[in-house]
This record gives structure tokens, sequence and C-alpha cells, in this order.
């Protein structure tokens, strides 16, 4: 090869960082033994952080230091506020708020435009609460469609009256940038045989890992319960209705356990109720994620068909701190209309 001029080396002090989660962390350090050796210091940072009066403090001063980089529009206190509120419901709890600055960020830019097209002098809540309704709006056309589904019919869903073996579940569709909640009805039936607890979507290949230990689980609780001294000669089959994708997660095993037990005892289900929850061996209850959006989804079909009063969702005592819900959720229940 023919060798052209060759720069001179130049002294250069730098420091490389690298930045990834930590699947990307443990793949390089398991496939290439010099990473390890290369990047030394590793410090993991979180994506929430708990509020207390510090930490309120420097949200808000990190509120007023991006409008005054992008020469945003001020943000008065109540303003400051619904940023918080959308920080933590972003987070998922009501005692924490979210360190993803990019969301936060953008919600301002768009809070700004609305209050500039109105000839407000500073950014008010209304600015930021309709800034994140019309986010959500544009990226909600799946939701919409799946609660049009429901309303018409085409899902069969009941939120009144009562039925034996038949129970509102509650399960969460997450996307890219979106996440919403349905209910999904469960239902159970069971009669004599050595079958045990048969999972339908399982038995159809629908079923995922977490799915599958739910079901298992309540099997446990079924013969704990009822099978101590003599054989448990029972078969029962249970499966969420009208699911034709993969369904995972364990939330739905309470939900799961009262439908059998219903069919066992013949005792009829409300159906206005929707639960959610996960179960362990011993038939304690225990938390689930995405709490406000499975609340919110019911509440939306309950709220389309009108509200009796009676309408709500049973959650697990442990998910209580998790409750940061629309201010619509908030109204409904604090008139009576909806019970959580």
């Amino acid at each position: 090869p023919t060798s052209g001029i060759r720069p001179d080396p130049i002294p250069v002090q730098c420091k490389v960082i690298l930045i990834g989660s930590n699947y990307l962390y443990e793949v390089l350090s398991h496939y290439d033994e010099d990473f390890s050796k290369t990047f030394q210091v590793k410090a993991e940072f979180d994506s929430e952080v708990k509020q207390n009066p510090e930490t309120l403090m420097d949200y808000s001063r990190f509120v007023a230091t991006t409008c005054k980089r992008d020469q945003l529009l001020p943000v008065d206190r109540d303003g400051v506020a619904a940023v918080i509120e959308c920080g933590a419901r972003i987070a998922g709890s009501s005692d924490r708020m979210t360190l993803r600055f990019n969301e936060i960020c953008g919600l301002l830019i768009e809070a700004d435009v609305l209050a500039r097209a109105e000839g407000a002098a500073m950014l008010t809540r209304p600015h930021i609460v309709r800034a994140n309704a019309q986010r959500l709006r544009r990226v909600s056309l799946i939701a919409d469609k799946s609660l049009e589904d429901v309303l018409e019919g085409t899902m069969v869903l009941d939120t009144s009256g009562s039925q034996v073996g038949v129970i509102n579940g509650l399960a969460v569709y997450q996307f890219a940038d979106f996440s919403f909640g349905r209910p999904l009805r469960l239902t159970a039936k069971t009669f004599q045989g050595k079958g045990g607890v048969v999972n339908i979507e399982r038995e159809a290949r629908l079923s995922g890992n977490t799915h599958s230990k739910g079901v298992l689980i309540t099997s446990g609780f079924l013969g704990d319960r009822f099978a101590r001294k003599r054989p448990l000669s029972l078969t029962v089959t249970l499966t969420i209705e009208q699911s034709y994708a993969r369904i995972d997660g364990d939330s739905a095993s309470l939900a799961g356990l009262c439908a059998i037990l219903s069919s066992l005892a013949e005792i009829p289900i409300r159906q206005d109720l929707a639960v959610t929850g996960s179960i362990s061996q011993r038939g304690e209850v225990q938390a689930i994620g995405g709490v406000n959006e499975k609340i919110e989804g019911f509440f939306q079909v309950c709220q389309a068909r009108g509200l009796t009063g009676t309408q709500g969702v049973v959650i697990p005592a442990t998910n209580v701190r998790h409750l940061m819900l629309n201010p619509d959720v908030v109204d409904a229940a604090r008139q009576g209309l909806f019970h959580i």
C-alpha cells in the first residue's frame, strides 16, 4: 500500500463516558473481557426520585431554568404544581417524580405554544393540563378503537348486574409512547374430574410465563385450602374471553381465583366492579403495576355507559400509594359516582 503523510501524535487528555442500559453493560462485560478493565467506574442513575421539600424545590428550579434557557414563558406556582403532578404520573406513584426530563421539557414547550396563542403572560395549570391532554389525544387511537368495541358490543363486557363465574379483570396495553388500561372478562367453569386448573390461554399457547405462573399459584392455593385431607376431584377451565393475542402478567390471578370460587359456590359476582391484583399461595393479595391505567380504563367504559354510583375498581391495598389518577376520575370518586 502507498503511504501518505502521517501527522505527528498530539498529546491529549480526555475522559470517555458511555451511557446505556444495564442490559448493554451486562452484554459488553460478558463478551468483552477488556471492557470492565477499560471502564472501571460504573454509576447507576435512577429514573425517579422521592418527593420531599428538597426535591420539590429542585424540581421547581429545573422548571424555571428550562423556561429561561429555552426562552419560554415563566410558570406560575400552580403551573409548577401541575408539572410536578405530571412527573408523578409518569413515575406511576403519588410520592415520586420522574427524572425523564425530556418528557417534562416537551410538555413545557407545548404548553408555551398554547399560552402564547392565547396571549398569556405566564404558563398556568390549564395550559399544562391541556398540553398533556392533547399529547395523549394524539397517540390514543388504539385506546379509542378498543373503547368503541366495548360500547358497540363487539367486546362483551357487563358493567351492571351479577353473574356466576364471571368477573371483570383489568389489563394494560403498553406501547412505545403510550399505555392504557381496558377491562377484560374472565370466566371460570368447574366440574367433576381430576384435571385441576386448566389455563385455556396456556393450552392455546397464548399465555406468557408470568401469566402461567399466576394460574399455577392459584392452583396451589386451591389445593392448600380444599385438598389437605383428600384429593381434589375437580377440573377448572379458566380463560380470558375474546383475547386473541398473547397475555402476560399475574395481575389477573386474583380475579381468576374469585371467578373459580364463584363458580364452585354458585355465588354471583357483581359486574359493576373490576378486580386487579396478584395472589400468593397463602391467599395474600399482592401489588401490581399500571394501577392508574387500569382504573381509568374501567372508568372510561362506565362513564360512557353512564355512572350509576355503584361502579368501581378493587385494588390491592399496597397499591394505594401509587394512585395518581386523572382529574375526572378523582372528581367522580369525590362525588360518590365511582369507587376505588
